[in-house]
């Protein structure tokens, strides 16, 4: 079999997985939701209400018939693409929370990736092109510190020094409350000042970044320095290496145009499938900093036990990595020709 075709035969055995993964998930979401202790009706109207009152909630909120019933009506409301309404704001439905709070998420992740790929890169650059010094030490250090300290416990230390005792960077917003946001023509400040064509409330959104995307970024960094160290160093003693050092190529152009590259491939796969995962999986970071996204949406759905929330939410996540994954997957096919299916 061509490599053409085992390529599309791998895309498509990938693309008829995909909807057995996320059946699994939501699946799982569903049963553990409703296996956890507590009821969604006890906390929109209170223990004490009327039983009457209970059942008439309950039966509105699909929540009446059995469990078997229950699965069968969200799964075939999933079928239409409904992800249903949200209990404890009002009518809302799943798709506007989405569309309220992930573009938040959206512009978190983005920026902190940027931040990780940076000084995870030059970290581990360095590291790597001076092995056995203080610079490859202090990379070590660097990738073990990063990636072992919890998120939560970096965001209050980091807002106690910046924020409260520095006062340099805001708390717990996007944007001035007392200032009018950009127009909203994607949800990402960023993109709509820039379209609007107001560069101050461009750098007024990238000055309410800065501490969460630092933050995150720094940590996640680890994980790119220690990735990229790794197979730098593995690269640059490769015997192409060595014949370019042996043609008088200097070692800054060997580490840019030959070596890098050919570290970067494992660094694609890992940044596909990090960048998916903050964007469902940056809770601690959210919740931290009180960053108004989708994951801090989420853990107040968890915590409210809204139902259709958490379901919709984590069936839009997982959609999201499931995408990921399998674009990563074929990059890399294509980008490196050692690989076989």
């Amino acid at each position: 079999m061509s490599r053409a075709k085992a390529l599309q035969f791998y895309v498509i055995t990938r693309l008829l997985l995909a909807p057995l993964m996320l059946w699994t998930i939501t699946s799982v979401v569903f049963l553990l939701l409703r296996a956890t202790p507590g009821d969604p009706v006890d906390a929109i109207l209170g223990p004490r209400a009327p039983s009457a009152a209970k059942e008439a909630l309950r039966s509105q909120l699909g929540l009446g018939g059995s469990l078997l019933e229950q699965y069968i009506s969200y799964m075939g409301a999933l079928l239409r693409f409904d992800l249903g309404i949200s209990i404890t704001t009002q009518g809302q439905s799943v798709w506007q929370i989405i569309g309220d709070h992930f573009p938040a998420t959206v512009e978190l992740a983005v920026f902190s990736m940027l931040v990780a790929l940076v000084v995870g890169i030059t970290v581990g650059a360095v590291a790597a092109f001076k092995p056995n010094t203080i610079w490859d030490t202090g990379g070590r250090l660097f990738g073990i510190i990063t990636y072992s300290v919890p998120a939560f416990w970096a965001g209050m230390l980091l807002q106690l020094i910046f924020a409260v005792w520095l006062g340099w960077f805001p708390l717990g917003t996007r944007f001035p409350v007392t200032v009018t946001p950009p127009p909203s023509y994607t949800g990402l400040y960023t993109v709509d000042s820039l379209l609007s064509g107001n560069l101050g409330a461009f750098w007024t959104t990238i000055y309410y970044l800065c501490l969460p995307c630092v933050t995150l970024g720094i940590l996640l960094s680890g994980i790119f320095e220690r990735i990229v160290r790794v197979n730098l160093r593995q690269t640059l003693q490769a015997d192409y290496v060595e014949a370019a050092r042996a043609r008088g190529v200097s070692e800054l152009r060997i580490l840019l145009a030959h070596a890098l590259k050919n570290a970067m491939i494992p660094v694609i796969t890992v940044l596909g499938l990090t960048f998916a995962a903050l964007l469902g999986g940056a809770i601690l970071t959210e919740v931290t900093f009180s960053w108004p996204g989708l994951a801090n949406r989420l853990y107040e759905a968890i915590r409210l036990r809204d139902y259709p929330t958490v379901q919709g939410v984590v069936v839009f996540l997982a959609v999201i990595v499931v995408i990921a994954s399998l674009a990563i997957d074929i990059l890399n096919a294509c980008i490196d020709p050692r690989i076989r299916y």
